[in-house]
C-alpha cells in the first residue's frame, strides 16, 4: 500500500487511576479523529509488569481514603526529590518494553496523560528507541515534577500557571494549548437552566451548590456538605462517584439531592450555579467550559491542595479555607462580582479552534512529512513559535545514538506478542500489541529474577501501600512505625 493511504495513527497513553487521565485522553483522541489521525489508546496501568500497575492503583486509592496524611508525606517526598525514587524508576523500567509495542510502523506521535506514561515515554525517545514525537499534556493546574520527563519533546498546559511551573522544573518545550474538555460542557442561557432543573428534579428557585470529589468520591464530602447545609447560601447537591458508602452515609444524613456515579454532568453543571470541589482535576476545567464559578474547599492531600493553589493563583477558583468564610463565598460566586469574572476568566480559556489537540496533530503532520502543517502552533497562544523540539523521522534517525537505527529498523517488522495488556483502540475493542524482534529475547525473562523487582512485589502484595510508603518513610522499621503513627493520627484511633 502507498505510504500515502496508510492512515496516520497517534498513540495515546492515560492510566484509570481516578477519571481525569482517561477523560482527558477520550477528548483528544475523539479530536484527534475528527482531524483524520486513528487512535490507539492505552492504560499505563496495564503496561507496568507483574500486574504491579492494578495493585498500585489500588495503593493509592486506599492512600487518598484511610491514609491522607501519608499519602501527603508520599507526594511531597518525591517534589522534594524532583525525579522519581529507586523503587518508581525500576517500576517505569519495567514498563518500557511493553510501552515500546504501543508505538508501530504507522504511528506518527505519542501522547501522554498520565505522568508515569510521560516519563517512561521520555525516557525510551531519549535513548534514541522512538523516533516520533512525544508530547505530554498536563491534565493538573499544578505541575508534580513526575510530570516533567527528559525526551519528551513538548509539554503542553492548560494555562500560563501550569506552564511556568512546568518550566521551573526543566520542561522542554512548554506551550499553552488550553485545556481539552468534552463539548457537550458549554455555557447556557436562562431558560435552559431552568429546563436543566426541572429535568433533574432540583429546586427552581434556589441556589445550588453542586459539591463533586472525583469519580472515587474521596475526601472530606460528608464533612463540606453538611458545613453548606448548615451555611444556608445554598442547597447541596452532591455526586459521590463510586464512593457507595458516601451516598449511603448522605442519604442517611437526611441530603435530598445526592447521586451516585453520574451520566449527566454536563446537565448537573448547567442546573447548578456554583461548584465545590476538592482535587482541581478535569471537573474543574468542564465547570469553566460551563462557564459555572468554582471553589476549592476541604481540598484532598498532595495534588488536591497544589491544584487548588495553582487555580486560585491563576484568578480562576477562589479557595477557601475557613469554614466560617463558606456561606459568604457561595453567594459571591453565585450573585456577585466575583463570580462573574470568574465565569469570564474560565471560558477564555477555551477560544475557538485551539486546544492541545490542535498542538498535537501539527507536532504529528510535521514528524511525517505527508500533507500540510502550519508554520506556526494552533493553540500556543501568543509565542507565534514553531513547534519546539519535533524532529521528523528522518532528523530523529540521523541524530540517534550509535545502534539507534539499527533499533527502529527491527521495529518495523513487528511479531505477534503470545499476550499483551489490555490496550484498546477508540471503539474500545482490543488491539494485540506489538512485539519486535529486538525484545523478543527479553520478553522472555522472568522479571522476579531482579532481587529489586522481587523486593518491591512483595512490599506490595503485602502491604498494599508498600513501595510508595517506604519511598516517603525509609526502609528501617523505625520508619514504618512513623508511617502507622500517621494512619493513627489520622484516624484518631
Amino acid at each position: 500500500m502507498p505510504r500515502s493511504c496508510v492512515p496516520r495513527r497517534v498513540t495515546v497513553i492515560s492510566a484509570s487511576v481516578g477519571a481525569g487521565h482517561d477523560g482527558a485522553a477520550a477528548e483528544l483522541a475523539s479530536r484527534l479523529e475528527a482531524a483524520g489521525f486513528a487512535v490507539d489508546r492505552y492504560d499505563f496501568v496495564d503496561l507496568l509488569p507483574c500486574g504491579l500497575g492494578r495493585l498500585l492503583s489500588g495503593a493509592y486509592h486506599r492512600l487518598l481514603t484511610l491514609a491522607p496524611a501519608v499519602y501527603q508525606r508520599v507526594y511531597a517526598s518525591m517534589g522534594r526529590t524532583g525525579r522519581p525514587g529507586p523503587a518508581l524508576r525500576l517500576l517505569l523500567r519495567g514498563a518500557r518494553r511493553r510501552t515500546r509495542r504501543t508505538v508501530g510502523p504507522a504511528t506518527v506521535a505519542a501522547v501522554a496523560t498520565y505522568p508515569g506514561a510521560g516519563q517512561v515515554l521520555g525516557a525510551l525517545r531519549r535513548r534514541g528507541r522512538l523516533d516520533v514525537p512525544v508530547l505530554t499534556y498536563l491534565t493538573d493546574f499544578s505541575v508534580h515534577p513526575l510530570w516533567v520527563a527528559r525526551g519528551v519533546d513538548v509539554h503542553l498546559a492548560a494555562h500560563a500557571v501550569p506552564a511556568g511551573q512546568a518550566r521551573s522544573l526543566g520542561a522542554q518545550g512548554v506551550l499553552v494549548s488550553g485545556p481539552v474538555t468534552n463539548k457537550a460542557f458549554h455555557p447556557v442561557d436562562e431558560a435552559e437552566r431552568r429546563a436543566a432543573r426541572e429535568r433533574l428534579g432540583l429546586p427552581a428557585d434556589r441556589t445550588l451548590a453542586l459539591l463533586v470529589a472525583g469519580s472515587w468520591g474521596v475526601g472530606a464530602v460528608r464533612s463540606a456538605a453538611r458545613e453548606i447545609r448548615a451555611g444556608g447560601a445554598a442547597v447541596p447537591v452532591v455526586v459521590c462517584g463510586a464512593n457507595k458508602s458516601l451516598l449511603r452515609h448522605l442519604r442517611a444524613d437526611g441530603f435530598a439531592h445526592v447521586r451516585g456515579w453520574e451520566s449527566d454532568m454536563p446537565g448537573l453543571m448547567r442546573a447548578c450555579d456554583v461548584l465545590v470541589q476538592n482535587a482541581g482535576g478535569l471537573t474543574s476545567l468542564e465547570a469553566f467550559a460551563t462557564g459555572l464559578p468554582v471553589m476549592s474547599y476541604r481540598c484532598i492531600p498532595g495534588h488536591g491542595r497544589t491544584n487548588a493553589a495553582a487555580l486560585d493563583e491563576a484568578g480562576l477558583a477562589s479557595w477557601v479555607r475557613d469554614p466560617g468564610q463558606l456561606a459568604t463565598a457561595i453567594t459571591e460566586l453565585a450573585t456577585g462580582a466575583e463570580g462573574e469574572r470568574q465565569r469570564a476568566q474560565g471560558l477564555a480559556l477555551f477560544p475557538r479552534g485551539t486546544g492541545p489537540a490542535a498542538v498535537i496533530a501539527a507536532a504529528a503532520a510535521r514528524a511525517d512529512g505527508r500533507g500540510s502543517a502550519p508554520a506556526t502552533v494552533p493553540g500556543a497562544r501568543g509565542t507565534g513559535e514553531r513547534t519546539p523540539g519535533i524532529r521528523s523521522s528522518r532528523e530523529s534517525a540521523a541524530g540517534a545514538a550509535s545502534g539507534a537505527g539499527d533499533h527502529a529498523a527491527r521495529s518495523a517488522r513487528p511479531v505477534a506478542a503470545p499476550f499483551a495488556p489490555r490496550m484498546r483502540s477508540r471503539n474500545g475493542s482490543p488491539r494485540p500489541a506489538l512485539r519486535t524482534a529486538g525484545t523478543a529475547d527479553a520478553a522472555r525473562r522472568n522479571p522476579l529474577r531482579n532481587p529489586a523487582t522481587a523486593i518491591a512485589l512483595v512490599l506490595t502484595l503485602g502491604l498494599g501501600i508498600g513501595a510508595p510508603v517506604l519511598h516517603a518513610y525509609g526502609a528501617v522499621p523505625g520508619s514504618i512505625s512513623s508511617a502507622a503513627h500517621h494512619f493513627i493520627e489520622e484516624h484518631e484511633l
